[in-house]
């Protein structure tokens, strides 16, 4: 899994509550258990006009412009700023793949479906938890300023704005340590290999006929 540290990326204002997991990667893509080429998909009933299935060339596909992802100011945008209850509905783990193919690591909103939450740190993004307040404001500066950035510091746990202001927010230890080291669920797991095998050794040689 990639590590998390700092990153400074471009945000993109996704203004809509309660969006679920089907809106996010909808169910005829789940087919796959790859984790990689959902990006094009993501948000693939409010991004095209047409609808989507597998194997369809994207890149042929009539584009929503109405969608505030399509449009030019937020191409390349790796910070995604919505409202409550991000990622409700299913509990498909294709919701955080398809987020991160598409290019986001962090996502901002007042509050996220557990589910999702737990799915992201798991897939190397960042979701966290602002005061709604807080929300509004960012959003209102997304708006008014082509290009607006966010600088995403875990380490010391900090927002900073572009006018110097910085914004502390709140994430688990564990989760922390977890994605400032690039450690997905089998990469902590093989931080304990040396006692693996030789818990392995030992009950072959206890057992041996367990293993003939």
């Amino acid at each position: 899994m990639q590590k998390f540290t700092l990153l400074n990326g471009l945000v993109a204002p996704l203004d809509r509550a309660n969006v679920d997991t089907d809106a996010i990667i909808p169910k005829q893509f789940l087919k796959s258990i790859q984790r990689a080429g959902f990006g094009p998909n993501a948000f693939d009933e409010w991004r095209y006009l047409d609808h989507g299935e597998p194997g369809m060339d994207n890149s042929k596909r009539p584009l929503n412009p109405d969608f505030v992802l399509n449009q030019l100011r937020y191409q390349g945008a790796q910070i995604l700023l919505t409202r409550e209850n991000f990622g409700c509905g299913s509990s498909r783990e294709h919701a955080p793949w398809a987020l991160e193919d598409y290019g986001f690591r962090v996502i901002i909103a007042p509050s996220f479906a557990d589910i999702f939450f737990n799915n992201c740190f798991k897939n190397g993004m960042l979701p966290i938890r602002l005061d709604s307040a807080i929300v509004d404001e960012l959003f209102k500066a997304v708006e008014a300023n082509e290009g607006y950035k966010l600088t995403v510091d875990l380490e010391r746990q900090v927002i900073a704005m572009p006018d110097g202001r910085e914004i502390a927010f709140e994430v688990d230890a564990f989760r922390k340590h977890c994605l400032l080291n690039g450690f997905d669920d089998i990469g902590l797991t093989l931080q304990h290999v040396d006692d693996i095998k030789s818990f392995e050794e030992k009950h072959r040689a206890a057992q041996p006929w367990l293993y003939a």
